[in-house]
C-alpha cells in the first residue's frame, strides 16, 4: 500500500514538531530528519503530479488543448 499525502504531511509535521521540542538525541534526531527530507520530496512529487492532472482542457475551435491551471495566494483563478 502506497503512502497517502496526507498521512505523508501528517508524519512531516509530527517529525516538525518533535525536531523542534529539541531534546532529543542526535542520533534519533538525524534519523528523524532523515525520514522528514524522505517525506517532504514524496509530498513535492504528489502536489507536482496534482497540479499536472488539474491542467484544464479548453475547446477551442473545435481542438482541444491544455492550459495550465493557476490560483493566485488567496486561491482564485488568475485570469490574463
Amino acid at each position: 500500500m502506497e503512502l497517502s499525502f496526507e498521512d505523508a504531511l501528517r508524519r512531516l509535521e509530527e517529525i516538525v514538531e518533535l525536531l523542534e521540542q529539541g531534546d532529543l538525541p542526535l542520533e534519533e534526531a538525524l534519523k528523524l530528519f532523515e525520514e522528514g527530507i524522505v517525506l517532504c520530496r514524496f509530498c513535492n512529487k504528489k502536489l507536482d503530479e496534482a497540479e499536472y492532472r488539474v491542467e484544464m482542457l479548453v475547446s477551442e475551435g473545435g481542438e482541444v488543448k491544455t492550459e495550465k491551471f493557476e490560483w493566485d495566494r488567496g486561491g482564485r483563478q488568475e485570469t490574463d
